[in-house]
């Protein structure tokens, strides 16, 4: 089985691409996305969160829901909004922030791969965002959300995707948060072969993000394979039958752009800010800052208290060169300052801390306390692939909270339909 294939993709009709188009089905909650959808029959939405569609307050994980998902897909097919290629292809995928751009290939990936930890994943998945999932897809006989993989640089491929790019792109659109889209079509049969056989080479591929969707899309796949593993479904029996691959866009680990995520925690754990600032110089360096601080390197920490930044910088003996997720940033913080002194020992699950993505800066980290909301925030210093790549390779997990994607893909612009 290949590691990656091409597939015939579910795409919007032409023209029809900014009518569809939609953020993430994750990155809003269900207010936001009924008004997202105001206005925009034919968002993505309606089917990625067709709870818009019901009344409000309806249970998200209703069968109901998934059922609407379905009713709104066959309604976007029926209306020629939604069409399906006829042959099997890849696609550039090319996303555009400010100054960034990443070229990747839309693909479906072996589920065989990740079953095998060839295709590595860093991250634990909470039971009911997987559960949704699957039923999202088995409602939908399509995975909607791409999987974000990650490969290790290849000049050879990266011109490759960049060449497809000469031509004027099938799909160019700017959405809301000023992020260009632009997808092109790769039908040529010596281009796929080679991306198929040049993909085949690679060690790994890594889980950026979607580590609930490609999870699903494995139990998905257990469910439909063929009689010699499953004796209840004998009517889904090859080995490369389009359930045993998943929805994936790869882009290379060079072109990553990874934001912090810092966290905002709600009290002292009992200390006053003489005592807490006490302890901390056990282990840190504290310096007054008369700016926001976002720290230029790893071990090193802002921290907003009292409508006052300043700069942690950890005493370096207390960083372990030899473990992976040990010398994170956000590991560095957790072990240092918010287990011990601040007495969060399980962030997943303590409510009195909190975590913001980097995409909304320091000014709203600093919002959050002088709300009266939180009583401390701490910025931290992005964590790189490289480091993200060495934790899944070793086989381990990054804590929770740990990276934040920027730009994010679209929703819609491309789908696999699971025959």
């Amino acid at each position: 089985m290949s590691l990656i294939k091409p597939f015939a993709g579910l795409r919007p009709a032409p023209g029809r691409a900014a009518e569809v188009a939609a953020p993430p089905y994750d990155v809003m909650n269900a207010e936001e996305a009924r008004r997202m959808v105001e206005g925009r029959p034919w968002s993505f939405l309606h089917i990625s969160r067709p709870e818009v569609d019901l009344p409000v307050n309806t249970d998200p994980y209703s069968p109901t829901v998934y059922a609407k998902a379905r009713e709104n897909l066959d309604r976007m097919l029926a209306k020629g909004v939604l069409m399906r290629d006829i042959e099997p292809h890849y696609y550039v995928y090319r996303l555009t922030m400010g100054e960034h751009r990443q070229t990747g290939l839309v693909a479906t990936a072996s589920v065989a791969a990740y079953d095998a930890g060839r295709i590595k994943k860093h991250e634990f998945t909470r039971p009911e965002k997987e559960d949704d999932r699957v039923r999202q897809i088995a409602a939908l006989d399509a995975q909607t959300g791409p999987v974000f993989l990650v490969y290790q640089a290849d000049p050879e491929i990266d011109a490759r995707l960049a060449q497809s790019c000469h031509a004027v792109a099938e799909v160019d659109l700017t959405g809301a948060d000023g992020v260009r889209h632009e997808i092109w079509s790769i039908d040529d049969a010596a281009t796929i072969r080679w991306l198929s056989m040049r993909f085949d080479t690679f060690d790994a591929l890594y889980v950026a993000d979607g580590h609930h969707r490609s999870a699903a899309a494995s139990r998905i796949a257990a469910d439909r394979r063929g009689p010699e593993l499953n004796p209840d479904k004998p009517q889904h029996a090859t080995a490369d039958a389009s359930h045993q691959y998943f929805l994936s866009v790869i882009f290379p680990h060079h072109q990553m752009q990874i934001l912090p995520y810092n966290r905002v925690v709600r009290d002292l754990n009992g200390f006053d800010t003489a005592d807490f600032m006490q302890r901390l110089s056990a282990a840190f360096q504290i310096q007054s800052s008369d700016t926001p601080v976002q720290p230029a390197v790893p071990a090193e920490f802002g921290m907003y208290l009292d409508r006052h930044w300043y700069r942690l910088v950890l005493d370096s003996q207390r960083i372990p060169s030899d473990d992976p997720v040990a010398r994170l940033d956000v590991s560095l913080l957790q072990d240092n300052l918010i287990e011990p002194i601040l007495g969060i020992v399980d962030p997943r699950r303590d409510q009195r801390i909190d975590f913001v993505g980097g995409i909304r800066g320091l000014d709203g980290l600093a919002a959050r306390v002088d709300s009266g909301e939180m009583r401390v925030a701490f910025s931290l210093h992005a964590t790189r692939m490289d480091d993200l790549m060495a934790v899944a390779d070793a086989g381990q997990v990054m804590p929770p909270k740990s990276t934040w994607f920027e730009p994010k893909l679209a929703d819609g612009l491309v789908s696999h339909v699971i025959d």
